[in-house]
C-alpha cells in the first residue's frame, strides 16, 4: 500500500475555508481569524490568507481558464472538485514562487481526501495542461472583456462603466484584485516611534494626518496594537467619521448619534474629536453589540452603547449630529471582501435601499432643527447612495442636502486631512456636494458620503421614521461606558 501524501497545512486550511464560503454565507475575513488559522505558523498563515483571498478574487477568471480543458466544459462539478481546481489554477497562474508540481499534487490529494478519488485523475490532467500551456493576454477594451480579465461579474462592470466611464470601471476592478494595504490610525508621534522600535515600518497614508500604512512588521504583536492604542481601519472609513465629527461646526456637537455603530472604529473617532459630547452608539445585532461594547469599554468614556434598532430609537430631536453608516452591498470593498461579488444580485440593491431609507429618516427624526446627518455607505451603487438621499429629501421637505466642501475645509484647517488630501477630496465631490470615493481613483475602499441638514421650523413637517416594535434581539439594552 502506497503512503498517503501529506498536504501542506496552508493549502488544507485554505481549501476548508473556500469550501465553507462556497457552501454557506460564511465570510472569508472571519474564517481567516479562526482557531485553525491561528494554529498555523506565521508563514503558513500568510500563505493560507493569500490562497483564500486570491482564489476568491480571481474565481471568475479561474473558471474561464480551466473550464475549456474539461471533457465537458459545462459539466456541474462537486464543490470539493471545483474548489481544488480553483486553488490549483490560482497558484499556477498567479503565484510564481510556488512550484507547479506542489500546487498540482496537493490539489489532487485534496480531492482524494474529500472522497472524490474518481475525479483526481481529471484534476491532475487539467492542472498539468494548465501549467504547461501558453495563454494569450486577455483584452480589457470593453466592459465584458474587463469583467473576464479582472474577474468581476459582467453586470457590475457594465453598470460601473455606464455610471463612471470605462476607465474608472477598469480601475475599480484592478483595485479590487489587489491585496488591500493595512492602514492604521496613529494618534501621536510617541506611539508611532514605539511601533518603529518594535519593528513595524510605516508610511503616511493618502489623505489623513493620523493614518499610516504598514509596510513591514507584525503589527498584531506590538504592545500598542494589543492595548488598543493603534487599530486597523481603512482610511476611507476614518474619513467618514472625521467628516461626521466636523459636521457640528467650529463649536462642536453636544450630542451625537451613531446609528449603526459596530464594530466601533468610527465611534472612537467621534468620541476623540468630541470629548465633551454625549454619544449614543446603537447596534441592532446582539453579537455585534457585545463586540462593540467590549471594544469601547476602556477607550471611550463618553459613549453610551445600546442594543437597539436605530429606526425604533424613540429619541426625537435629541441630537445635534447623527452618523448613519448604513449596512449596504459593500461593492466598494471587493478587494477586502471578495466573496461579495459572487453572492450579490441586482435585486439585492433595492432591498438594501428600503432599510437604508428607514435609517436615514430615523436619524433625521433624531436630530434637532438645524441638526445634521452624515449618511454613508461603502457601496458604489446609486440605489444605495444618492437615490436613497433623494427619496428621503422628497418625502421630508424640511430637509436639504448641503455640500461637504466646508467640512473638508474645516478638517484641513484643523490638520486632520493633509493639504494634498483635501485637494483630492474636493475633486471627488458630486454636483450635489456628496463625496464619492472610487477605488483606484483614491487609495481607499469605495465610499459614498452625503451631508443632510434638518431645517424645518416648529410649524413645518417633521421627519418621522416608521416605528416598529424591535425584535427580542433588538430590544433596548443600555450600558454606560
Amino acid at each position: 500500500m502506497s503512503a498517503v501524501a501529506a498536504i501542506a497545512p496552508a493549502r488544507k486550511a485554505a481549501f476548508d475555508i473556500l469550501l465553507a464560503v462556497e457552501r454557506s454565507k460564511s465570510h472569508s475575513d472571519e474564517l481567516l481569524r479562526g482557531k485553525g488559522i491561528d494554529a498555523l505558523s506565521a508563514a503558513d498563515r500568510n500563505l493560507a490568507t493569500a490562497l483564500v483571498l486570491g482564489a476568491l478574487r480571481w474565481q471568475i477568471r479561474l473558471d474561464y481558464e480551466f473550464r475549456p480543458l474539461l471533457a465537458r466544459p459545462n459539466a456541474k462539478l462537486d464543490a470539493e472538485v471545483f474548489t481544488a481546481l480553483r486553488l490549483g489554477v490560482f497558484q499556477i497562474l498567479f503565484l510564481d514562487r510556488i512550484p507547479a508540481h506542489a500546487a498540482i499534487d496537493d490539489s489532487v490529494e485534496l480531492v482524494k481526501k474529500a472522497g472524490h478519488r474518481f475525479a483526481s485523475g481529471m484534476v491532475n490532467a487539467v492542472l498539468r495542461r494548465m501549467a504547461g500551456g501558453e495563454r494569450k493576454p486577455l483584452l480589457e477594451a470593453s466592459p465584458a472583456e474587463v469583467a473576464t480579465a479582472l474577474a468581476h461579474p459582467a453586470w457590475m462592470v457594465e453598470r460601473w462603466a455606464s455610471l463612471y466611464g470605462l476607465d474608472a470601471a477598469r480601475a475599480i476592478c484592478r483595485y479590487g484584485q489587489e491585496q488591500p494595504a493595512t492602514t492604521i490610525r496613529v494618534e501621536d508621534l510617541e506611539t508611532e516611534a514605539e511601533l518603529k522600535r518594535e519593528g513595524v515600518r510605516l508610511r503616511p497614508a493618502a489623505l489623513l494626518a493620523a493614518a499610516r500604512v504598514v509596510e513591514v512588521g507584525d503589527l498584531a504583536a506590538t504592545t500598542a496594537f494589543q492595548s488598543g492604542r493603534v487599530r486597523i481601519q481603512d482610511e476611507g472609513s476614518q474619513l467618514v467619521a472625521e467628516l461626521a465629527a466636523a459636521s457640528g461646526g467650529d463649536s462642536g456637537a453636544r450630542s451625537i448619534l451613531d446609528a449603526c455603530a459596530a464594530p466601533g472604529g468610527k465611534t472612537l473617532i467621534l468620541a476623540a474629536r468630541n470629548p465633551e459630547a454625549r454619544i449614543v452608539a446603537c447596534e441592532a445585532s446582539s453579537k455585534r453589540y457585545e463586540q462593540l461594547r467590549e471594544r469601547l469599554a476602556n477607550l471611550a468614556s463618553n459613549v453610551e452603547c445600546r442594543l437597539a434598532d436605530a429606526t425604533a430609537l424613540g429619541e426625537d430631536e435629541a441630537f445635534d449630529v447623527a452618523l448613519v453608516d448604513a449596512p449596504c452591498s459593500g461593492t466598494g470593498t471587493l478587494g477586502r471582501n471578495p466573496e461579495i461579488r459572487h453572492r450579490l444580485q441586482v435585486d439585492d440593491l433595492r432591498r438594501q435601499a428600503e432599510r437604508q431609507r428607514g435609517l436615514l429618516a430615523a436619524a433625521l427624526s433624531a436630530v434637532r432643527a438645524s441638526g445634521r446627518v452624515i449618511y454613508s455607505t461603502c457601496s458604489l451603487e446609486p440605489e444605495e447612495n444618492d437615490e436613497v438621499v433623494a427619496a428621503v429629501l422628497a418625502k421630508y421637505p424640511g430637509t436639504r442636502q448641503v455640500s461637504l466642501g466646508p467640512e473638508i475645509n474645516l478638517i484641513e484647517r484643523r490638520g486632520v486631512v493633509t493639504a494634498r488630501g483635501a485637494e483630492q477630496l474636493r475633486g471627488c465631490l458630486t454636483a450635489e456636494g456628496a463625496l464619492t470615493l472610487l477605488p483606484g481613483a483614491v487609495k481607499t475602499d469605495g465610499f459614498y458620503v452625503a451631508l443632510i441638514e434638518k431645517r424645518y421650523d416648529s410649524s413645518g413637517p417633521k421627519c418621522s421614521a416608521a416605528k416598529s416594535r424591535p425584535s427580542r434581539s433588538q430590544s433596548a439594552s443600555t450600558t454606560r461606558l
